[in-house]
């Protein structure tokens, strides 16, 4: 029976009593009919309609979802062709089940959640749970699904991109663990795209997304929930509050935080500010715009700009962040000090069980993309760990947490995690490296000297060496020119045997980067091109799948030193020859006509 529910008051024999209620309902339906009025209850089932469609070329979904122009995506059917394609493909089994829906705050999300929530009426779900205002972070949804043990989630974003009418758009689905979509789903949406016919949408009034609150129609339900909520208490379970609450209220201390009119906006104030006790002028850019205010909210040494120049002046932080459109990517930089993303997770990795509460008994193991420099490897290697190399893309890292193989893991694009969620997760990647901060200056004296970044970094490397890294973007490059380039890489490849020099270089080995999974046994193969060195340099090429349009082509060129003397180089400097040769060994220019890349990290 599908009726509407509401929270009222009845009398019945002189008492309210809801389960006789409704049984005495249930046994006579006609002859109870006020009675089941006064409840508000109803037996009418909304309509569903059935809309004709034709199926649309280029909904490939990835791991990361469907990205396409916001325009693409507002054009007829081609959202609703793709959420209908979902949910044919979760046939009976989301039926009665509850899942997530928000985003990033970009333009086209509020229009987008009423058409997302009318079809999914209309194939039996029984419930949703919607961010205020249709917000939701990437890490706060995949916390979302495991505390509250949802289905899944649908995750508006196209996380980094630009937003606006003229920009980028993106969608994707998180399953129960709250891990990305695995790729039995992803192909399932992909072929139903391929012959879809008709759309299903229940008649159901928009709902309003300014206001907590449930909203049911039918027996389906819309609840309105402070997308914070559930990710502030399990950061709770990871941290300890009450020491970074001690140690950002120092008077000697400041952190700098920078939502680039991202998603992370609406969850700096509620954490850092009202929990943590930060000044509300330590958010730089906190409130949420659909266009991220014009700007890239990613957050690199070329996009966030604002920040790079504040801690590069006499008014520099001891603590600079940054995160991006979704939430789910973080920079950290010191006082005129920038912090990789690899040196990042082999950092939080080798203090977390000293530092952060949540690993206390330890780490279980931990894993990095292939692409991100061996930092982390020489953490595992001294702390007696198993190290993974997966290939790009974080589903990777959650098999190995689902099978309690990894408990910290990360990528060279910004992106660090743990085991508390499936996602990568931008502020916890903060919080992290508050947590470090906090532990080691716990015995320092208000004004005293203080442990800064930089001396973590320095104490870090004296230790470990320093795998000196950088990595070129370029954006935008025509896919022919681009994977013109990759075959030429794949020839010289080919001719690199072991001991073959290129230039300086002696050639370890040249391959195409497999990757065999551990728990399901499943295969991903071309996952980058690799040239590693006798000498544990390595120069790697990828194709990015990321962008919205054309291709992006990724260089990683990486160079270890163990000297002491080397670890304060600039890493520009430090990899010259090696850049050098990578460009020469690619012809990079001559291919993409691109003499400059458009980023530089």
């Amino acid at each position: 029976m599908r009726y509407y529910h509401s929270v009222c008051s009845c009398k019945h024999a002189g008492a309210w009593s809801p389960l006789l209620s409704l049984a005495v309902c249930s046994v006579n339906l006609e002859a109870n009919r006020s009675f089941l009025t006064s409840l508000h209850i109803s037996t009418q089932k909304f309509a569903v309609s059935t809309v004709p469609t034709q199926p649309i070329e280029g909904q490939k979904t990835g791991t990361s979802g469907l990205r396409k122009k916001t325009k693409v995506f507002m054009g007829e059917n081609y959202l609703a062709n793709w959420i209908q394609a979902l949910f044919n493909s979760l046939g009976e089994e989301v039926k009665g089940k509850t899942i997530g829906l928000g985003g990033d705050g970009r333009y086209f999300n509020k229009e987008a959640v009423q058409t997302i929530l009318k079809i999914a009426a209309a194939a039996g779900v029984k419930k949703v749970f919607v961010g205020r205002d249709a917000i939701f972070a990437t890490p706060a949804m995949s916390a979302l699904i495991r505390r509250r043990s949802l289905y899944g989630a649908l995750i508006m974003s196209a996380s980094h991109n630009p937003g606006g009418p003229e920009e980028d758009w993106g969608i994707k689905f998180n399953y129960s663990s709250g891990e990305p979509a695995p790729e039995r789903i992803t192909d399932a949406i992909y072929g139903f795209t391929k012959n879809i016919s008709e759309l299903k949408f229940a008649d159901i009034p928009e709902t309003d997304l300014s206001q907590l609150g449930s909203h049911t129609y039918g027996d389906f339900e819309v609840e309105v929930i402070d997308p914070v909520e559930d990710y502030l208490a399990l950061l709770k379970e990871v941290f300890d509050f009450d020491l970074l609450r001690e140690f950002i209220k120092r008077p000697d201390f400041s952190v700098e935080f920078d939502a680039m009119h991202a998603v992370t906006g609406a969850y700096a104030g509620p954490i850092l500010v009202d929990a943590l006790g930060a000044p509300g002028s330590s958010i730089r850019n906190g409130t949420p715009l659909e266009d991220f205010g014009g700007g890239h909210p990613d957050p690199n040494l070329t996009y966030a700009h604002d920040l790079v120049d504040l801690q590069w002046s006499e008014n520099a932080a001891d603590l600079g962040a940054a995160s991006d459109g979704d939430g789910d990517r973080n920079m950290i930089l010191g006082n005129k000090f920038f912090i990789t993303p690899s040196d990042s997770v082999a950092m939080i990795a080798a203090n977390a069980q000293e530092c952060i509460p949540y690993f206390k008994s330890g780490l279980k193991g931990v894993a990095r993309s292939m692409p991100t420099s061996g930092a982390t490897d020489r953490v595992a290697e001294q702390l007696g760990l198993k190290c993974f190399e997966v290939p790009t893309g974080w589903k990777f890292f959650g098999n190995l947490m689902d099978a309690g193989l990894c408990s910290i893991c990360g990528e060279e694009s910004f992106g660090t995690g743990a085991d508390h969620i499936r996602e990568k997760d931008g502020l916890w990647a903060v919080l992290a490296w508050l947590s470090i901060l906090a532990y080691r200056n716990r015995d320092v004296p208000v004004g005293g000297k203080k442990v800064t970044v930089e001396d973590i970094a320095m104490e870090h490397w004296a230790k470990f060496g320093r795998n000196f890294f950088s990595r070129y973007d370029y954006e935008g490059v025509e896919s022919e020119a681009a994977n013109k380039m990759v075959e030429h890489l794949r020839e010289v490849m080919a001719k690199s045997s072991p001991g073959t020099k290129l230039g300086d270089y002696e050639v370890q080995t040249a391959d195409e980067f497999s990757y065999t999974d551990p728990v399901d046994g499943s295969v991903a193969s071309k996952q980058g091109l690799r040239f590693v060195f006798n000498d544990g340099s390595r120069i790697i090429f990828r194709l990015s799948g990321t962008g919205s349009s054309g291709a992006t082509v990724r260089l990683y060129i990486e160079q270890y030193s163990s000297d002491p003397s080397t670890h304060k180089m600039d890493a520009q400097e430090a990899l010259a020859p090696i850049i050098k040769l990578a460009l020469e060994v690619s012809q990079l220019t001559n291919f993409t006509g691109r003499e400059k890349p458009t980023v530089i990290t």
